[in-house]
């Protein structure tokens, strides 16, 4: 059964980074689809980035020039490396696996404050 695995949330101050990392289990990761999305409590999950198999990327606009999403076949992970966090960047963040089947892992906290 393939799993998602975030890691590398934690608390931070505004300006400062954070890299998360999405770890997949199974085969084929290297024509996952992947993206990281965000929730805040009582909202959508909202997505913030997305890589093909390609390597070709998508972002939201918030997060542009901020945050950078990668891949590495070979570890079979995502990572998203965020830069200048502000606190409206305060959320839990959720990889997804979405082509061959949906798949969320269980997510990962991020607090931006001071």
């Amino acid at each position: 059964q393939v799993q998602l695995v975030e890691s590398g949330g934690g608390f931070v101050q505004p300006g400062g980074s954070l890299r998360l990392s999405c770890a997949a289990s199974g085969s084929l990761f290297n024509i996952y689809i992947v993206g990281w999305y965000r929730q805040v409590p009582g909202k959508q999950r909202d997505l913030v980035a997305r890589i093909t198999g390609g390597g070709s990327t998508d972002y939201a606009d918030y997060v542009k020039g901020r945050f950078t999403i990668s891949r590495d076949n070979a570890k079979k992970t995502v990572s998203l490396q965020m830069n200048n966090l502000k606190p409206e960047d305060t959320a839990v963040y959720y990889c997804k696996r979405e082509n061959l089947g949906e798949i969320w892992g269980q997510g990962t906290q991020v607090i931006v404050s001071s």
